[in-house]
């Protein structure tokens, strides 16, 4: 077995590899970027070394410091993870060439299924089944639009050397297919060098379910059952399961074989995953195979009670597979929910900040946490941005499913916004619970998805004052003399009471609260409202019954802002001061960047006169884009950014002078 091993990758994914590699006794090296000097895999690893500044073009891509830095420590071989330099052939070559192995398939083999229309004739040849549409080399625009006109629409266009979502658009009639293909080459060439396009049938209800294989250099092939993966946005899972639900033993294996027979095909060696579009009435076809280890091969682990990261480095070093295929036993159900740095109320727009506040739910054998960030971490606009992968296991789907929503209520952030609320709405729904499941499944049960919060605000305000009130305590110098009256931190007056005035901001809206506190409870009226509270506070843990009502809820106060999490969702507020309520200084027709990013596209220069929806800046920001439209008709008056340029939530783009009529 190698003796030191690099991990080319950053995040949960490098922390993953060095946790199986350091219960082998294997030395692990770090890479890492100026961006993440301090980040958690740099300092789990043994040794690590800079590769350059943040951007992954000029570092986590670098793959000849990748290389100069393998030889310089000493290491054997190199985990590639996923993303980055996975399934870059030139990058396996180059190991190859400097006799460092690469842990994962052949460069053959990562050409093979490099270019999704060469895969397609592969498997054609392999008898796997494929989805009806083109996958030709003459990209030329005629061409490409005749054969849409010949495949019918909805259709998808897919990048040929794409992944991740990335370069892919669902294109629903040929009035939309020239911007969809000219946005999906764009996409396809900035992400991955390549605008080549091939065209599929868009089946309108599918699954998505993929199976793990795994090939040893002695000819060995297995399967490792089936994921799940319908539930998605933008192409991009979001929750994972094993096995499928619903697939009858005899389509496992059939699909199983299929995806073996796939991978020997190429002579495949290591990990890979074959992914299927599974359809209503039974059938499966053919959609890519990963050449790498997966996000989601958690799920697998868990049910199997296999460490695939093992098996990974035991094949690259030669060994033969550790089990063969009748003795892969599968055991229960997992589920894998990916928690992001994003806003799901606008679109999922990825968010940055510091992950200010950080609790995560105690792992044990249900519950597994994959996370390369810790507390005090920043979200930036330079990576992926994925917090964590929480991953849940049972005996069944349905107490999978139960524990998934518990860990959920347990996993609290402050600092950034992420997907948890959604994530949670997500995994309790009935449709969810039911096996409702296909690849729009998100976009079917939106109502569903983002419920009104359950917590009433009214509440939500008297629990935060007891937050305000009890933190304040704790902070405070008592006197001398235990017996004094003023040693009761309640406001006390003689002879009189005194109701203690506070006010918080939800929402930008300003409410008063009126506090009476009597030895070891509250009165707190809100308006009308009238509530009675025994409360106490622990660290960050609030106990209190509100009118005979029992809450446990934790909380993060920074500054004068509070942030309080209950069963999955949080409650924000702070607490006034006159330096509150700033002007919106924002003018008419300005457009703002809704995010942090670079600008990737100006469409327009001033004068130009612009119509309602038009695509004026296309931002990208954590590999995702977003287009700027024209709120209205009008002119153009400036531009304030050029392509290429950085620029932070908020900032001024561009600003257009809106026509009369339409301004009015």
């Amino acid at each position: 077995m190698f003796n030191k091993i690099l991990i080319a990758n950053r995040g949960e994914i490098a922390c993953r590899v060095i946790q199986t590699a350091h219960r082998l006794g294997i030395r692990c090296v770090a890479v890492y970027s100026e961006a993440d000097r301090h980040a958690r895999h740099v300092a789990m690893a043994d040794e690590a070394f800079l590769l350059g500044p943040a951007p992954s073009s000029e570092s986590y891509l670098r793959a000849d410091k990748i290389i100069e830095v393998a030889k310089a420590s000493g290491a054997q071989a190199i985990h590639p993870g996923y993303g980055f330099l996975s399934e870059n052939t030139d990058f396996a070559k180059a190991c190859e060439a400097n006799d460092i192995v690469f842990i994962g398939p052949p460069a053959s083999a990562i050409a093979a299924m490099g270019s999704k229309s060469a895969a397609k004739a592969i498997m054609q040849d392999a008898g796997v089944p494929l989805v009806p549409g083109y996958h030709g080399d003459d990209q030329s625009a005629d061409l490409l639009r005749a054969e849409a006109e010949k495949c019918g629409f909805p259709l998808l266009l897919k990048a040929v050397a794409g992944g991740g979502g990335k370069g892919m658009r669902v294109v629903e009639s040929m009035s939309e297919f020239d911007d969809a293909l000219a946005a999906a080459q764009r996409e396809a060439k900035n992400a991955f060098g390549n605008p080549d396009m091939l065209i599929e049938k868009y089946l309108t209800q599918p699954r998505h379910v993929e199976i793990q294989v795994f090939c040893d250099s002695q000819g060995n092939g297995v399967y490792l059952a089936e994921r799940d993966c319908s539930v998605q946005r933008r192409h991009q899972k979001v929750l994972e399961e094993a096995p499928a639900p619903g697939l009858s033993e005899e389509t496992r294996k059939a699909m199983g074989e299929a995806a073996v027979r796939a991978a020997q095909a190429i002579d495949y060696v290591g990990a890979g995953t074959v992914e299927f579009l599974y359809d209503v009435d039974g059938s499966f076809y053919f959609m890519e195979m990963n050449t790498r280890l997966q996000v989601e091969h958690p799920v697998t682990e868990m049910i199997t009670g296999q460490d695939l990261v093992e098996w990974q480095l035991r094949v690259a070093n030669g060994e033969a597979l550790p089990l063969q295929q009748d003795q892969i036993r599968l055991r229960g159900h997992a589920l894998e929910a990916r928690i992001y740095a994003e806003d799901p109320d606008h679109d999922f727009l990825p968010a940055t900040g510091t992950l200010r506040y950080l609790r995560t739910p105690d792992e044990n054998a249900h519950v597994r946490v994959d996370t390369g960030v810790v507390e005090g971490d920043e979200v930036s606009i330079h990576y992926d941005p994925m917090i964590a992968k929480l991953v849940v296991w049972d005996d069944n789907r349905e107490r999978a499913i139960n524990r998934m929503v518990q860990a959920l209520e347990e996993y609290r952030i402050s600092g950034v916004k992420t997907n948890i609320r959604f994530l949670h709405a997500l995994a309790d729904s009935a449709p969810f619970r039911n096996e409702d499941l296909d690849t729009g499944f998100i976009g079917k049960h939106e109502d569903l998805l983002f419920p009104p919060a359950q917590l009433d605000e009214n509440l939500g305000l008297v629990l935060s004052a007891c937050f305000f009130l009890l933190r304040s305590k704790a902070q405070q110098t008592l006197p001398a003399d235990p017996w004094s009256p003023f040693a009761r931190q309640n406001s006390w007056r003689l002879n009189s009471q005194f109701a203690r005035p506070m006010k918080l901001l939800s929402d930008d809206v300003e409410h008063a609260l009126s506090i009476l506190e009597q030895d070891d409870r509250f009165e707190i009226r809100i308006g009308d409202s009238s509530y009675e509270v025994r409360a106490s506070l622990q660290d960050d843990r609030l106990q209190a019954t509100v009118n005979g009502h029992r809450f446990s809820i934790c909380g993060d106060l920074h500054q004068d802002q509070l942030v309080l999490f209950h069963e999955g969702e949080t409650f924000h507020c702070a607490l006034h001061r006159e330096l509150y309520g700033l002007e919106d200084q924002a003018s008419e027709g300005g457009l703002q960047a809704p995010m942090n990013g670079s600008v990737v596209a100006v469409m327009v220069k001033p004068g130009d006169v612009v119509e309602a929806g038009q695509t004026l800046v296309i931002m990208e920001a954590m590999k995702m884009e977003h287009a700027i439209k024209a709120p209205a008709k009008g002119t153009v008056s400036d531009v304030f950014f050029a392509e290429g340029d950085l620029v932070s939530e908020g900032a001024e783009l561009i600003s257009v002078d809106l026509d009369d009529e339409e301004a009015a």
